[in-house]
């Protein structure tokens, strides 16, 4: 099983790399599962301006698009690490999303959010998305509220991510959940490909 954690924020300062390390060290429990970081700072893709993916599945319009689409293809679900910037997600996770559209089809995704309502609104606009996508948005997400994130923010140490241990429980079961429907919606695309 192959489950890609996507950091999707590229800003200066991000938050997110705290929540990354926080959510690979807690991966490492699981054994059999190859859980891969996607930052999309790796990935710098132009604006989207070219033809819907939707009806032209892997036809990419160049190589930072053709990279991108081949590494998140290779996933059988997702993690997102979703910022709340203004009510909704980043414009940069959006844009790296519709340069795409097979690649994340018929695939489970969660969602780990923070910002003041704990990155809500920004999940339930990526879920909207993901239906879009034909994925398979699950009901778990982690809510990182002002009460870890601010915390978190004094630590000097990215890596310490201690101060995120009373939302592992939420962690666990979004995790877990991610994990049936990752190897459900596997065997499905088996299926149908053979």
């Amino acid at each position: 099983m192959h489950i890609q954690v996507i950091n999707g924020t590229t800003r200066e300062g991000r938050f997110s790399e705290r929540i990354a390390h926080w959510v690979l060290d807690f991966a490492k429990q699981y054994d059999g599962v190859e859980f891969e970081l996607v930052d999309l700072r790796d990935h710098p893709l132009p604006f989207f301006d070219g033809t819907a993916p939707m009806w032209t599945p892997r036809q990419y319009a160049n190589d930072e698009v053709a990279r991108f689409g081949r590494t998140v293809d290779r996933a059988d679900g997702y993690i997102v690490l979703a910022a709340e910037y203004n009510h909704g997600y980043s414009a940069v996770l959006k844009n790296a999303m519709d340069w795409t559209y097979a690649e994340w089809h018929r695939k489970p995704v969660s969602f780990v959010g923070w910002g003041s309502v704990g990155g809500a609104r920004a999940i339930e606009q990526l879920r909207q998305v993901a239906v879009e996508f034909e994925m398979a948005p699950l009901r778990h997400a982690v809510h990182i509220a002002p009460d870890l994130y601010l915390p978190a923010l004094e630590q000097p140490d990215p890596t310490d991510t201690a101060v995120f241990a009373p939302a592992e429980p939420f962690l666990k079961l979004l995790t877990d959940d991610l994990l049936w429907w990752a190897g459900a919606l596997r065997t499905a695309r088996t299926r149908d490909a053979a």
